[in-house]
């Protein structure tokens, strides 16, 4: 359903009655990014606790559109958020995940409470559900060397079935892999968020909270995007300044008018890693990757705070001291034990 369902229009109907979070949320998260990581959770929730299926994309939002009341009456209760928050912890998520897995929950009973489909005090009782401890700040994921960020642009267009794809692979790579953009501000991109000013290419980014950056496009970076456009322009819609910069492929490997969803960018992502064997590797590495390889180059935190586009240097300390530090005592105790290094050929790692 398209609108709010309202107890009275539903009376005796519970077993179909619906709830249309999709319409309830926007005014109580910040950005469509919240929106959709709200949504994200909620699926995730009712797989959990109500053996709900999961879904993507286009199906996850029309499952949001009509999530079923009676099933939702069963498991939207403090217990239940209590003992989901604890299985997310305990399969590693980190603080800033349990914060936001707690919200989406509490938001959707505060939602439903309003509209009349559940009582105010189960509503109070999960607001006052605490996330379990976990650690705080980001977790600390892959570090990829310079050397491992080539390879994976190199293998983005291995995988690829055609040279269209092949292309569109390579942009979106260099584009993680120089920019450090999150995976919604790539797939969100406009060609119209493309501009010359005082002779050097730059990107407008869309950033959380509504913010807004310009960050310059390097020159091999610019030299992909512009063989990018070529292609794109020889499609039957072109690029329209505010169609998508990352666009999907057809089957066959035309290119669709449609942007690249964030799942979409994961698997290029995970896919590349896997061809170029560095075993699991997410979008956001790659974005810590960046800051990591620019502060061991010696470049000044507020460069690279700029880049990141965090609101303040601090944030950009934090999110630094997260990435694994050089602890190389055991390494010294090999060579004062008179170790020697074996120049075999070693097999490759697939951690995580």
């Amino acid at each position: 359903m398209s609108d709010l369902i309202t107890p009275e229009s539903a009376l005796g109907f519970l077993d179909t009655a619906t709830f249309n979070f999709a319409a309830a949320l926007p005014g109580r998260a910040t950005s469509r990014h919240t929106e959709r990581a709200y949504y994200r959770w909620i699926d995730t929730f009712l797989y959990d606790m109500a053996s709900l299926p999961k879904t993507e994309r286009q199906a996850r939002r029309r499952k949001m559109e009509a999530l079923p009341i009676k099933t939702l009456q069963t498991v939207l209760n403090a217990q239940h958020l209590r003992v989901w928050l604890g299985r997310l912890a305990r399969e590693g998520q980190g603080k800033q995940a349990l914060d936001q897995a707690r919200a989406s929950v509490v938001t959707l009973c505060d939602l439903m409470a309003e509209a009349g489909w559940l009582p105010d005090e189960v509503a109070g009782g999960m607001g006052r559900v605490s996330p379990p401890r976990a650690e705080s700040g980001q977790r600390p994921g892959r570090w990829l060397s310079p050397r491992q960020l080539r390879e994976l642009m190199d293998s983005a267009e291995a995988i690829s079935e055609t040279p269209t794809q092949g292309l569109r692979n390579s942009v979106a790579l260099a584009i993680l892999c120089t920019m450090a953009l999150r995976r919604e501000e790539l797939t969100n991109a406009r060609w119209g968020d493309l501009s010359i000013q005082n002779e050097r290419m730059v990107l407008q980014v869309h950033g959380k909270g509504k913010k807004t950056a310009f960050i310059d496009v390097p020159q091999p970076v610019r030299k992909r995007i512009l063989l990018w456009q070529r292609a794109v322009a020889a499609t039957q819609r072109g690029y329209q300044q505010d169609s998508p910069l990352i666009r999907r492929m057809w089957k066959g490997g035309s290119i669709s008018p449609f942007a690249l969803t964030t799942d979409g960018l994961w698997y290029i992502v995970s896919e590349s890693a896997r061809q170029a064997g560095l075993g699991k590797v997410a979008p956001h590495d790659l974005r810590r990757s960046v800051a990591g390889a620019l502060s061991e180059n010696g470049v000044p935190i507020e460069k690279i705070s700029q880049l990141l586009r965090h609101s303040n240097v601090a944030v950009t300390e934090r999110y630094l001291s997260k990435l694994p530090q050089v602890n190389s005592g055991a390494v010294l105790m090999s060579n004062v034990l008179g170790f020697e290094e074996d120049d075999e050929e070693e097999g490759a790692w697939f951690g995580g």
